[in-house]
């Protein structure tokens, strides 16, 4: 497959990651519908990449709208062959915080975001890529995770979100083996310290140093970098089951 015959859906699309994503693949001639919770910057990022991006809004933790709206994605885009969930929160917090013991009902609202919005995701997308005509290869789709370098090295604060980052790089194999039979792929990337709109909001001292822990190079990731790596993924088959680090070589400290 070659990007430019991507049709994708890529959630959490209106800022970040995702939107980097999402321009990269319009920027190339594919298709892509931008899905994610916040309207406005939605609708703004889509208008501004062009013709072959729009927006539609989706809340992942929904089972019935996620459904819905892969359908109207394929719909308006005349198919899917790629689903890029980078749909997520940070869900920061301490097991036992000054405030006393995290609320249980804190960490199963990161799990339902992060890792069970993405499967929601995966097997909507799936059900419709397994209709989609096969390549000589066979191949009919691609799921890609944003996991996180937090799934191996979580900090102190991160027991929700590395729990989370976690468990999208274990659902990758176990869904590329079942998948295998309809030709539907399933990657993750692990990102490191990315500039993101999260970063943007920290002072121009702590991201230096975020970017001086970071052995080479030293500097925060760009997200075009990241949609490089989703593009390269889409294009080479042989990719399959497999989380990838995006880090310079980064190895998380305790704090």
């Amino acid at each position: 497959m070659k990007i430019q015959d991507a049709r994708a859906v890529v959630t959490g699309g209106a800022s970040g990651l995702g939107a980097a994503v999402g321009s990269h693949i319009a920027s190339k001639g594919g298709k892509v519908v931008l899905v994610d919770v916040q309207e406005g910057p939605g609708q703004s990022m889509a208008a501004k990449l062009g013709a072959n991006a729009s927006f539609l809004r989706c809340d992942v933790t929904s089972e019935a709208e996620v459904n819905s709206t892969m359908e109207t994605a394929a719909s308006r885009m005349g198919g899917l062959n790629l689903l890029v969930n980078c749909a997520g929160v940070v869900g920061a917090g301490r097991v036992l915080g000054k405030n006393g013991p995290m609320a249980g009902d804190f960490f199963a609202k990161v799990v339902h975001i992060n890792l069970i919005g993405t499967f929601l995701c995966d097997k909507a997308a799936a059900n419709i890529m397994q209709n989609n005509t096969p390549t000589a290869d066979g191949e009919r789709g691609l799921l890609i995770h944003t996991a996180s370098v937090a799934a191996y090295e979580g900090q102190i604060g991160q027991a929700a979100y590395s729990a989370t980052k976690a468990g999208l790089a274990g659902m990758v194999l176990p869904m590329a083996r079942e998948l295998a039979r309809i030709g539907v792929r399933c990657m993750a990337i692990a990102p490191g310290i990315f500039h993101t709109p999260m970063v943007d909001g920290m002072t121009p001292e702590l991201q230096a140093s975020l970017a001086s822990q970071i052995p080479f190079p030293s500097r925060l990731g760009k997200p075009e970098e990241f949609a490089q790596l989703v593009a390269s993924i889409f294009e080479i088959p042989m990719l399959n089951g497999e989380t990838i680090r995006l880090d310079g070589a980064i190895r998380m400290q305790p704090k």
